[in-house]
């Protein structure tokens, strides 16, 4: 059973309160960029890729991934200040990603990187990252879902609800764990890891999602459920051409 009593503030600096979500969010972020810089130079390649990248794409999966909570629940801000506040939560992983992504591209295609074999180390430490960033939600007392008498619990002002944000926290770190191993030991194909994280975690989020009871909605439709499927489509179609070496790389530059 998890019950969370304490001050969702962790300090405050000059009279600015700094959250434990905040924190716990930047740390993910930071641990997936220096374990990704290692991974990269024991890989042959210059870990001030990663360092160069994240300048740009950290910022941006924040952005992202406010923006994309934004969009989905557009009537419950008043005001520009409210929808740019965001310590209090209301990030959605989704947009992050999205955001991450699209920007990462870009920057690897104007400084002529191969961005397959670089996204497949950071797809690795990605959900370790996801993983700790989770449990700021847990602080918050939110992304949990629906009343349960399970032992297997977290407890919010009085009431056991599924504790969402662990069964998620706990998938990403499996996920972490297996993308590590196979690349670590098994050598796959360019692509590989990519494709794996993309599949494993749209599965791991369709089902978690259903749980939950704060989704953003399309309609009728699960928002997190419909860009899950997607996920898994596209993961399945990076893998096929994975398989077939359409990736392949030996280096991490274009021109080398």
């Amino acid at each position: 059973m998890f019950e969370y009593t304490g001050s969702r503030v962790a300090f405050s600096l000059f009279g600015v309160d700094v959250y434990w979500y905040g924190i716990l969010i930047v740390t993910g972020m930071i641990l997936a960029v220096i374990f990704s810089g290692r991974e990269i130079k024991r890989a042959g390649g210059d870990p001030d890729l990663i360092y160069d990248i994240a300048i740009w794409i950290l910022p941006a999966a924040i952005i992202g991934a406010r923006l994309y909570y934004v969009i989905f629940e557009f009537d419950r801000y008043n005001s520009i200040f409210e929808m740019i506040n965001m310590r209090d939560g209301g990030l959605a992983i989704h947009g992050g990603v999205i955001a991450g992504v699209l920007v990462g591209y870009i920057y690897t295609k104007v400084k002529k990187i191969k961005f397959m074999k670089l996204a497949d180390i950071v797809m690795i430490f990605l959900p370790l990252a996801q993983s700790i960033g989770r449990w700021g939600n847990f602080i918050n007392g939110e992304a949990h879902g629906g009343p349960t008498d399970s032992p297997l619990s977290v407890v919010i002002d009085g009431h056991k609800y599924h504790p969402t944000f662990f069964y998620e926290s706990v998938g990403n770190f499996l996920i972490f764990l297996f993308l590590y191993y196979l690349y670590r030991k098994k050598s796959p194909k360019t692509g590989t890891t990519t494709a794996l994280y993309l599949i494993l975690y749209g599965i791991i989020r369709f089902f978690i999602e259903g749980l939950r009871t704060d989704s953003l909605w399309l309609g009728p439709i699960r928002v997190a459920q419909l860009v899950s499927v997607l996920s898994i489509i596209i993961g399945l179609i990076i893998l096929y051409f994975a398989n077939k070496d359409k990736f392949y790389s030996e280096n991490f530059y274009e021109n080398k």
